[in-house]
């Protein structure tokens, strides 16, 4: 898809003429591992309720609802075939299988953390579904921290582009959260590269002790 599809007046077009579908598909889409810009139809949703063209109940509905579709379609798509996938990734980047073992299991401890916060982080929100899946995390727990974690963002998501649509331009409140969502991402990266840091440097100590 070209960078022209994705500006901002597309997709507010698109939300406008597929209204509460447009974000279901959205965020379901990019809940399942798709880099489409799901949060944004999302964000243009409740602006569009706060201007009075769609209802915001039913905006949030859509929204919850998209991310838990699209999110457990995630989970079994990395539960079923992940695994291989990424072991032949691994392969082409020449990555070994014991590096990405231990990646595997350091993301299932952290696992209903990423599922349930990750929505808030650019890019994790994309691949939590998929890693969790590959991880093997429990059904009973992903389905669990999905629905919140779904609930909570969209809450969030469609309340503040609701009213605040109506005091900032479009533009600016997309622009400001995606900032966020960046902004996290890069917390999350230095938070992983301390904790390993701090774990390899233990290991060293106790070999060398």
């Amino acid at each position: 898809m070209s960078l022209e599809l994705l500006s901002l007046d597309n997709i507010q077009e698109f939300a406008s003429q597929y209204g509460y579908w447009a974000v279901f598909i959205g965020i379901a889409l990019e809940n399942m591992g798709i880099p489409i810009p799901g949060e944004t139809i999302t964000i243009v949703g409740g602006f569009l309720a706060g201007s009075g063209e769609l209802n915001y109940w039913l905006v949030l509905a859509s929204a919850i609802a998209g991310a838990v579709f699209g999110d457990n379609l995630g989970y079994w798509i990395g539960r079923s075939g992940g695994w291989q996938f990424l072991l032949q990734l691994g392969r082409f980047f020449n990555i070994h299988e014991h590096q990405l073992e231990k990646a595997r299991k350091q993301f299932g401890l952290n696992a209903p953390r990423a599922v349930f916060f990750g929505r808030f982080v650019t890019l994790l929100r994309i691949f939590a579904g998929p890693m969790a899946g590959i991880a093997q995390m429990p059904y009973s727990q992903f389905l669990l921290c999905n629905f919140g974690g779904a609930a909570i963002w969209a809450s969030i998501m469609v309340t503040l582009s609701f009213f605040c649509g109506r005091l900032i331009p479009l533009h600016q409140l997309v622009h400001g959260i995606t900032q966020f969502g960046i902004l996290a991402l890069l917390l999350v990266v230095a938070w992983v590269t301390v904790t390993y840091w701090r774990g390899s440097r233990k290991l060293k100590q106790q070999a060398g002790g």
